[in-house]
């Protein structure tokens, strides 16, 4: 079936290449034996608690910006934000529905009890349990999820929490210290750090287990260490804010490359989980075409006239950009006046728009560009 929305998208082939795996919700049972991070590879943890799959972490100790180094600092100020999601889950498989425990990570948002996780930690979650760093467990409710972003919100009947603050991820420069903070494979409270390694990736839905038409745009790469069971978990600045929601990685064994690990931006994360807070869900703008980055070979062979931009591979024929006129092998090239040189840059920046929200976009085909307004729909 073919799908319609502004964040469908064909990515290139190095990244499906990659075959890259999720960081993060790993179920398992006895039928799904050999899935990283979930039932075999929990036990004996420490802190296993009655068969549940609950590590915990002691309390972190008293540390001054004066006589530590930034790491232990951040480490100091996190721990008590960053939180375990243990996951009771039906997953389908060859063999049909089996039910699995999984785990992930979460970021405390508010104290009054909302914390921000992965979608692909809590898909399908049939029970979930929040485990602090304190060692305390909460039963947690699934507020409302979003797969388009990957982002979730748990709510637990908890006030005076330790919500930590979240800072600006667009003001992030390549190279300046990353600390991630999660549990991985049931370590509770793990940090890593390295560096912020890029901005703006774009990576296949696919590694998250999620919609394979949905890619994941505007992230974070990062070399901090992320692995199973880090999906959810903060990704930190020098000055203790939360610039993102640690979501994947891709494995070494598979790539080559050792520490590529990816984030949700904050600005991402916290506008998503207002929207889910508020009303339930996410809302996002329709343009209704499929997407992917212009190759220069495909913009010869058909005289596109341009060299970078989002290639329309279809249309919806009843959505808005169908209306505008807009058709396949058009390339949109700006939108608001704002040029566009893939695809991510497009679905990056529809997410500043609402539906009903008119916009300008720039599309060429032919050799030639011309400038068409469009109303955008809702995905609903």
């Amino acid at each position: 079936m073919q799908h319609f929305a502004d964040t469908t998208t064909r990515n290139s082939a190095t990244t499906k290449r990659l075959s890259a795996v999720t960081a993060g919700l790993a179920l398992s049972s006895l039928l799904l034996a050999g899935c990283a991070g979930g039932g075999e590879a929990q036990k004996g943890d420490p802190g296993e608690n009655d068969g549940e799959n609950v590590a915990y972490a002691a309390q972190p100790s008293e540390v001054t910006s004066g006589d530590a180094r930034p790491v232990e600092v951040v480490a100091a100020d996190l721990g008590p934000s960053v939180v375990q999601v243990n996951v009771e889950a039906v997953q389908t498989t060859p063999r049909g529905p089996q039910q699995g425990q999984g785990l992930g990570s979460g970021v405390i948002y508010r104290e009054d009890g909302y914390i921000i996780t992965n979608n692909h930690v809590v898909e399908n979650a049939e029970e979930v349990n929040i485990a602090f760093a304190d060692g305390s467990v909460e039963e947690g409710q699934v507020v409302g999820t979003d797969p388009y972003t990957d982002i979730a919100v748990v709510k637990v009947d908890r006030g005076g929490l330790p919500a930590p603050e979240f800072g600006d991820s667009g003001d992030l420069v390549l190279g300046e210290l990353a600390v991630a903070v999660g549990s991985p494979s049931g370590f509770q409270s793990t940090v890593t750090a390295g560096v912020v390694s890029g901005l703006n990736r774009e990576v296949s839905g696919e590694i998250t287990g999620g919609r394979q038409e949905t890619a994941l745009v505007d992230l974070i790469q990062t070399d901090a260490a992320i692995s199973p069971g880090s999906s959810g978990g903060a990704l930190v600045n020098a000055d203790s804010e939360v610039v993102g929601i640690n979501v994947a990685y891709l494995p070494p064994q598979q790539t080559g490359a050792v520490n590529i690990g990816f984030a949700i931006p904050s600005e991402t994360a916290t506008a998503i989980a207002d929207q889910i807070i508020e009303s339930g869900e996410a809302v996002h703008p329709y343009l209704g075409v499929s997407l992917t980055n212009l190759p220069p070979e495909t913009a010869q062979r058909f005289g596109i006239g341009v060299e970078s931009g989002a290639l329309v591979t279809n249309v919806d024929p009843r959505g808005p950009a169908a209306e505008a006129g807009v058709e396949p092998r058009n390339v949109v090239t700006a939108l608001d006046g704002e040029g566009v040189d893939s695809t991510g840059d497009l679905l990056s920046r529809l997410r500043e728009y609402s539906p009903g929200d008119v916009v300008e976009m720039t599309v060429a085909s032919g050799g030639e560009a011309r400038e068409v307004t469009i109303e955008l729909g809702d995905r609903g």
